[in-house]
């Protein structure tokens, strides 16, 4: 006898079925969490510092912790971005022992404000030990990462060939590549994710009061959008971001998240006018203004919420577009600056001899290839799944 079908009692989860039915839209997810969860728990799987450390002269210690509260790192407000999802995931998962509901969700808000404490008072703090040779040396009893090496270390021989102790091989200065790979997985993954969301904040917002209030504001507003349009955005990007460098800007990568993000709204801003002319021909906007709702309430909580599919699923092919994008910026020079790890990076560094230095050519491509693909994948679904019907 099979097992009861359960049933679909809501839009939302008819839509999530469909969407969960599609194939592709299901490899394009495990795709985004085949790339997420490395790039969250990067701390516990590169790492030059021992997870755990006992030995007589030290006493008891986890030497990774302090760098995982204030990261040894130039880009430390993202690499803290990443660390604080990786404790939250984890409290998260840990809560959920907790059989009442109420109480887990208390417990998980009151943990989540505490866990803000560590990362803003620990303070960084230089710490040039070789703990392999500690190890080794003392003969102390030490837990390392799987690769138990930094992404700035330098550990071999420039370009070194994957093998059993670097896995990927090295970059141009002997610097492990699998490191640097899941690493370089944050910088991508915080430029496409957040770079989208300031492009979809401002695209929607210019797109909602474009096509709501109409006339013209509506005329005014599209032409100024349709002039931006006329920029090459990539080469926009480029002067954009030489101006940046020339100005020794610390934190690349939030320069790099602003810039795609304050240049990639112009094509949602057209999405979302659309959709709103298309709903504010609709009966209940009609009944929102005779019942003399605000204007912002109208928009934000009956004509919003009509909307959202589009908005979606453009959140997810821009994620595609803004990670290409910074790959490109940091191919060229212009994007995430070294010693920060970024595919892009890798990728510049096997310019001179493809062929020879495969590696950085490879795994780097294979990478890129794998994020594009897995949200092209997902968007397509989202696409399938919120279709009218």
């Amino acid at each position: 006898m099979t097992p009861p079908v359960p049933t679909a009692n809501s839009p939302f989860r008819r839509a999530v079925l469909r969407f969960w039915s599609d194939w592709p839209a299901r490899l394009g997810v495990a795709g985004i969490l085949m790339l997420l969860l490395p790039a969250l728990a990067a701390p516990v799987l590169a790492n030059g510092r021992p997870l755990f450390l006992r030995s007589e002269a030290r006493g008891v210690e986890f030497p990774f912790l302090r760098t995982f509260f204030a990261p040894d790192s130039s880009e430390y407000l993202v690499e803290q971005l990443f660390n604080y999802a990786f404790a939250a995931l984890l409290l998260w998962g840990v809560l959920q022992l907790v059989r009442w509901r109420k109480l887990r969700r208390i417990l998980l808000a009151f943990l989540l404000i505490l866990l803000i404490f560590p990362f803003a008072l620990t303070k960084p703090k230089l710490d040039k030990t070789d703990f392999r040779k500690l190890v080794e040396r003392t003969g102390a009893t030490a837990v390392f990462a799987p690769i138990p090496y930094g992404p700035f270390e330098i550990v071999t021989t420039p370009y070194a060939k994957p093998g059993r102790k670097h896995w990927l091989g090295a970059d141009e200065i002997g610097r492990d590549v699998a490191a640097r790979m899941i690493y370089g997985a944050r910088a991508s993954l915080a430029v496409g994710l957040l770079s989208t969301a300031i492009a979809l904040a401002i695209g929607t917002m210019v797109g909602l009061m474009a096509g709501f209030y109409r006339g013209w504001f509506d005329l005014i507003t599209m032409r100024v959008v349709e002039i931006m349009l006329c920029f090459p955005t990539f080469l926009l990007l480029l002067i954009l971001m030489s101006i940046l460098k020339d100005h020794k800007f610390e934190q690349s990568i939030l320069v790099v998240i602003a810039v795609i993000g304050l240049t990639g709204w112009i094509g949602l801003a057209f999405l979302v006018r659309g959709e709103v002319l298309k709903q504010r021909a609709l009966p209940y906007i009609l009944s929102c203004e005779v019942a003399g709702l605000p204007a912002y309430r109208t928009m934000l909580v009956h004509l919003l919420p009509n909307i959202t599919g589009p908005i979606l699923i453009s959140f997810t092919f821009g994620v595609a577009g803004a990670i290409l994008a910074e790959s490109g910026l940091s191919f060229l020079g212009f994007g995430v600056q070294p010693p920060t790890a970024s595919w892009g990076g890798l990728l510049r560094q096997a310019f001179d001899n493809p062929l020879s230095y495969w590696h950085l050519t490879f795994f780097p491509g294979l990478a890129l290839f794998i994020a594009v693909m897995a949200f092209n994948f997902t968007g397509e679904g989202l696409r399938k799944a919120l279709a009218p019907r």
